[in-house]
């Protein structure tokens, strides 16, 4: 058959078109305008140079502090939420009761909205009338009743909880596509041999779930650097600084109409994701031609 006919030539340069002008021309733009003075106060615009992007990683300024709390939040967060879905994964492909109403449990909370969820849980975690902290005076741990969410010292460990929370489920659900895709041959045949149930996860499952894990990562880490949902809905950036991540800067240096700075916050973000882009592609292609 003729892909020509299929996709004829005036269909792709179009698309092609349509990407240049709505992706590709913004995203030159919006670098061009990090080397400037852009902002509201002024109606001039001019050239200057590196300046934004030396004081985005200078420690006189608090930009550094959003730079940190990204990547923070970014390898913690892949961290445990793979760590977890696996758990979650290999107890629940077992035979267990009410097998599929587990799942759907855990599945819920990576459906619904990180909006709501920040809201919900700025509520239950509130230092005085919230659920939490209610519920563990109630039962004489006035001790743990902590300001969750107010000290700058826990607030941004409780942000990367509930983000936790509501994305393990996700992650749960890829492993166990990943673990019911390997023939239960591999594992009869290590029963015959004598193997325990730890050898088998980790000589059998586990480096048949390297790619698995690889496509999560990709994913939890892509999430991660561009987070900015959960973190508005829980702090809005605070305690102070403590929550601010990179796109809560840049949406509040749009908002104080600093615009050339909030251009320069976006092209740090462009450039790191597209770096870790590439070692994560490199990483993909490599477990494949490992398993070709």
């Amino acid at each position: 058959m003729n892909e020509r006919k299929i996709y004829p030539t005036y269909f792709a340069g179009g698309a092609l078109l349509l990407y240049i002008v709505f992706y590709v021309i913004p995203g030159i733009m919006g670098i061009c305008y990090s080397f400037t003075d852009w902002s509201v106060y002024s109606s001039e615009i001019n050239f200057v140079g590196f300046d934004n992007f030396i004081k985005a990683f200078s420690s006189d300024y608090n930009y550094t502090k959003y730079l940190t709390n990204t990547l923070e939040f970014t390898i913690i967060t892949t961290v445990l939420k793979n760590l977890l879905g696996l758990v979650l994964a290999l107890i629940l492909t077992k035979r267990v009761r009410l097998l599929n109403f587990h799942r759907a449990v855990m599945y819920i909370p990576s459906v619904l909205s990180a909006l709501i969820v920040g809201m919900i849980f700025r509520s239950i975690l509130n230092p005085k009338v919230g659920l939490l902290n209610v519920g563990l005076r109630a039962i004489g741990l006035d001790s743990l009743a902590l300001p969750w969410l107010t000290d700058s010292k826990i607030a941004f460990n409780s942000v990367m909880a509930v983000d936790i929370w509501k994305g393990m489920g996700y992650i749960m659900t890829i492993f166990i596509a990943g673990i019911m895709s390997v023939s239960p041959v591999y594992f009869e045949a290590a029963d015959i041999d004598g193997a325990n149930a730890w050898q088998r996860f980790r000589y059998i499952l586990l480096p048949m779930l390297s790619p698995t894990i690889a496509v999560t990562t990709v994913l939890n880490v892509i999430y991660g650097l561009k987070v900015f949902d959960m973190v508005y809905s829980l702090t809005n950036g605070g305690p102070g600084f403590a929550t601010e991540v990179l796109y809560t800067g840049v949406y509040k240096e749009f908002g104080l109409g600093r615009y050339a700075m909030g251009t320069t916050l976006s092209s740090i973000m462009f450039i790191f994701m597209l770096l870790i882009g590439y070692f994560m592609i490199k990483l993909l292609t490599r477990n494949e031609e490992a398993l070709a």
